[in-house]
C-alpha cells in the first residue's frame, strides 16, 4: 500500500513538471513574459528579431554664417561675359564675398624685417626686396627690381616711385600706406606706386590705402590689388586735391591694363574725390587701356572713360557698388566715355545687383 501512494506520488509530481514545462514553452513561442523592447546597445553589431539599433540624433543645426572663402567665386557672382545681366539678386554684397581682392587675399604673405630705410634710393639692376618692413620710400633709378612681400610706411609723397629711363619694375604681395599729411607738399602729390617713365611696370595682390591718388601710370599690369581707405589731402595753399585709386593722364605709349582689383574711393566730393577708375587726356590722349573684372566704388564718378578722344579702351565685366554713394559715383557710373571711339568696347558691366550699367552720351 505504502509503494503504490510512492508510486502515485511520482507520477503526480511528474505531471506536474511537465505541465510547468509546456506552460514555459507556450510562453516562449507567443511572447507572453517578454520584457520591452528597448534600444540596441551600443556593443551589438546586429539587432535580432524586432529590435534594432535607434537612428541616431540629427547634429545640431550651426548658428552663424560662416565667411566666404576669400578667393572661391559663388558659381553665380559673376555671368557669363557680356551678359551684364544678374545672376541673382544681392549677390554681390562685398568684394570678398564675390571673389574680389580685400586684406585676405592682399599685402605679403611672410613675417617681415623692419627697416628704417627713410626714402632711400635703388640703384642696382636686379634688386629683389623681400621681406621688409619699411619705415619710408623706395625711389627706383634701375631695371628688373622686385619688391615683394614687403611693407611700406612712407612718409614722403610716394610709396614706390620709378625713375624714367628704367624699366621691369614689379611690386608684388605688399602692403603700401602713407602717413596722412606728410611730404614735401603736404602731399600736394600723392602716389603709392608711381610710374614717371615710358615702360610698363608690374603690381599685384597688393594692400594699398591712404595715398590720394594710389596708382598713377600710363602703362602697367594692374591686377588683383585692394585700394580702399584713400584720404582727402590738400596742397600747401590748403587747396584740396583730387584723389583716385587708379589715375592715368593719357599720352602713353604701352598698354594699361587695370584687372581684377577693388578699387575704393570713399573721399567725399567736397575734398576732392574724382573716380575709382580716372582716365583722363591731361598730358595726351587716353589709349589702348583695358579695364576689366574690377569691383568700383566712389569718387564723382565711379569711372572716367578717356574722354572724345579715346581710342582703344575696353571696359567689360565690372562691377559697380554702391557701397558710397547710390550710383556707385556721387553723380553716377561712367562719365567721358566715347562709344565711336576706335576699339572702344563697353560690355558685361553691372551694379551689384545685376542690373547692366550703360554709359550716358558724352556732353
Amino acid at each position: 500500500m505504502t509503494r503504490d501512494r510512492r508510486r502515485l506520488r511520482a507520477w503526480l509530481t511528474a505531471g506536474l513538471l511537465l505541465g510547468l514545462v509546456l506552460v514555459l514553452y507556450r510562453a516562449d513561442r507567443t511572447g507572453v513574459g517578454e520584457p520591452s523592447a528597448g534600444p540596441c546597445p551600443d556593443s551589438a553589431l546586429d539587432c535580432p528579431g524586432p529590435r534594432s539599433r535607434p537612428t541616431p540624433s540629427a547634429e545640431p543645426p550651426t548658428t552663424g554664417t560662416p565667411s566666404p572663402s576669400a578667393t572661391s567665386v559663388p558659381p553665380s557672382a559673376t555671368p557669363p561675359p557680356g551678359t551684364g545681366g544678374p545672376a541673382s539678386p544681392g549677390v554681390c554684397t562685398s568684394p570678398g564675398a564675390c571673389g574680389f581682392p580685400d586684406a585676405r587675399t592682399t599685402g605679403p604673405r611672410i613675417e617681415l624685417e623692419r627697416h628704417d630705410t627713410g626714402n632711400m634710393s635703388v640703384k642696382t639692376d636686379g634688386t629683389v626686396i623681400k621681406g621688409w618692413d619699411i619705415r619710408g620710400s623706395l625711389d627706383v633709378y634701375a631695371n628688373d627690381v622686385t619688391v615683394i612681400d614687403s611693407r611700406i610706411t612712407s612718409t614722403n609723397w610716394w610709396g614706390i616711385n620709378l625713375r624714367p629711363g628704367f624699366s621691369g619694375l614689379r611690386v608684388l604681395h605688399t602692403t603700401i600706406t602713407a602717413v596722412p599729411g606728410k611730404g614735401p607738399d603736404n602731399g600736394g602729390v600723392d602716389y603709392a606706386v608711381s610710374n614717371m617713365g615710358g615702360s610698363s611696370i608690374e603690381v599685384g595682390w597688393c594692400d594699398v590705402s591712404v595715398f590720394g591718388n594710389a596708382l598713377s601710370m600710363g602703362q602697367g599690369d594692374l591686377h588683383d590689388n585692394y585700394v580702399h581707405d584713400i584720404v582727402a589731402f590738400r596742397n600747401q595753399g590748403g587747396e584740396w586735391q583730387h584723389t583716385d585709386a587708379v589715375i592715368s593722364g593719357g599720352g602713353n605709349k604701352g598698354r594699361l591694363t587695370i584687372r581684377h582689383n577693388t578699387l575704393l574711393n570713399p573721399v567725399p566730393v567736397d575734398r576732392g574725390a574724382t573716380a575709382a577708375v580716372g582716365l583722363f587726356a591731361d598730358t595726351g590722349v587716353v589709349s589702348s587701356v583695358v579695364v576689366d573684372s574690377n569691383w568700383l566704388a566712389g569718387g564723382a564718378y565711379a569711372l572716367y572713360g578717356g574722354g572724345p578722344g579715346a581710342t582703344g579702351i575696353q571696359v567689360t565685366d565690372n562691377v559697380f557698388s554702391a557701397q558710397y554713394h547710390p550710383g556707385s559715383g556721387a553723380y553716377g557710373t561712367v562719365t567721358a566715355w566715347n562709344a565711336g571711339g576706335t576699339g572702344n568696347v563697353w560690355r558685361g558691366n553691372r551694379t551689384t545687383d545685376g542690373r547692366p550699367v550703360v554709359p550716358g552720351p558724352t556732353s
